[in-house]
């Protein structure tokens, strides 16, 4: 690099005379606007934006949750559906035997087959309707939890159980299924 000469310098300090810089000051507020800059960054800007990216990850798993709820209700519904598609096929197949049997062992049998896979029909739609409520009651549950820790920690307050239950109630009267 090439050194100014005389003449280049006695410009350059005549021009930071005119607009009023004084080498001393200004160095001196740059140190100090760096230093600040560097304290907020380490001190201010630092910590909040961790906060704010640990907050976006918990909404992001909330989230998630919330998908595999759906997907373990989905797969819950179809369960109940073949439980009851499996009784049918098996009521209307005892039905039908009974209906074949009815002409050997008569009119008294062929009720009681009848009867016999009506209560079976009755007893795999009960299964299946406890085994939904069930599963149901399961996901509510585990939904207000996340729903409840996913509050306390974003709004960073210890939830009582005042608060709890109604945002239980809260929760549950809108996932109502």
């Amino acid at each position: 690099m090439e050194k100014p000469d005389a003449s280049q310098e006695n410009i350059l300090t005549s021009i930071a005379e005119s607009f009023g810089v004084q080498w001393g000051p200004f160095l001196a507020q740059v140190i100090i606007i760096l230093i600040v800059f560097v304290i907020l960054n380490k001190y201010a800007f630092g910590p909040v934006m961790g906060m704010l990216e640990d907050r976006r990850k918990r909404i992001e798993e909330g989230e998630n949750n919330l998908k595999k709820i759906e997907s373990e209700l989905a797969n819950a519904e179809t369960k109940v559906q073949e439980m009851l598609d499996e009784a049918d096929g098996d009521a209307e197949r005892l039905i039908a035997e009974a209906r074949e049997s009815a002409g050997v062992i008569g009119e008294k049998e062929t009720q009681k087959a009848i009867a016999d896979a009506q209560k079976i029909r009755e007893n795999a739609a009960e299964a299946a309707k406890l085994e939904h409520d069930r599963v149901l009651s399961d996901l509510k549950r585990d939904f207000g939890r996340m729903v409840i820790d996913t509050t306390s920690k974003v709004t960073g307050k210890v939830l009582d159980d005042k608060d709890q239950s109604r945002i239980n109630e809260e929760t549950a009267g809108q996932v109502a299924l």
